[in-house]
């Protein structure tokens, strides 16, 4: 099965670029930044349960990795770039280490958790987002988003940006989030930290490079752990391309030119 996408035609010499949303997003997160780039071709992809791809449900990563492959087949898609943030870091990191995607010539991710790396971690994660799931099942979705941009990691919003992303996520379909949610919940993503040094910036088999807010503590911490190549978005937190687009958009353009 494909997944819905946008595509934007650059030049044909170059790799394409294909981004990948967070949780609750949809296609049109990445454009802001996507079409300042507008020398590659790019492809706007809406994950299982999101947009145009609402209606796809899946139960676990394999069938998300399974999905993009197919999607990135059926646009003769050969040679890329993915660039994902959160959840969309997340799925491109698995799939990059799980799936062998043909083709792949790097990974940018933008504040994409690695993995937890112990049981009890994972215990407490999965409890946390069978509670959040049952939310987005139940209760009208503004007020599930109105809690959910009061997490830590959105600390650095201010109130008119979480309002803004309150009444943007609320046409979401609730329970398709929460199938989404629970499938690629980090209790059970597997930590790939190792698979990351192995096939990304120690082997040379992709380039793998991270961006996070320079607000954005805990994912700071977290790329130091990694030790790969880290870009830092001034003015920005966790929701670095939303909040300085430009910033991002320099970056992405610095390292694809390079």
């Amino acid at each position: 099965m494909t997944l819905h996408a946008v595509t934007r035609e650059g030049a044909p010499n170059q790799p394409w670029l294909v981004f990948l949303h967070g949780f609750s997003g949809d296609c049109r997160e990445w454009q802001a930044v996507g079409e300042k780039l507008t020398g590659f071709s790019r492809l706007y992809v809406d994950l299982p349960g999101h947009g145009g791809s609402a209606a796809i449900s899946v139960t676990h990563f394999d069938d998300i990795c399974r999905e993009l492959q197919e999607t990135l087949v059926s646009y003769n898609i050969l040679n890329y770039w993915l660039i994902g943030y959160s959840l969309g870091g997340r799925v491109a990191m698995v799939a990059a280490n799980q799936a062998k995607l043909p083709g792949l010539k790097g990974l940018i991710v933008e504040g994409g958790h690695p993995g937890l790396q112990d049981e009890t971690a994972r215990e407490a994660r999965w409890q946390s987002d069978t509670q959040w799931a049952q939310r987005f099942r139940h209760e009208p979705l503004a007020d599930v988003f109105e809690a959910w941009y009061h997490q830590p990691v959105f600390a650095s919003l201010n109130d008119a940006q979480r309002q803004a992303l309150v009444a943007l996520r609320a046409d979401n379909n609730g329970p398709r989030l929460a199938d989404m949610l629970l499938a690629t919940s980090l209790a059970v993503q597997p930590d790939l930290r190792a698979a990351l040094a192995a096939h990304g910036y120690a082997s040379g088999d992709y380039t793998f490079l991270y961006l996070c807010g320079e607000r954005d503590a805990k994912f700071r911490a977290l790329a130091e752990e990694l030790a790969a190549p880290c870009h830092l978005i001034p003015h920005a937190g966790h929701n670095a391309h939303r909040e300085n687009p430009a910033a991002v958009a320099n970056c992405l353009a610095q390292i694809l030119n390079d």
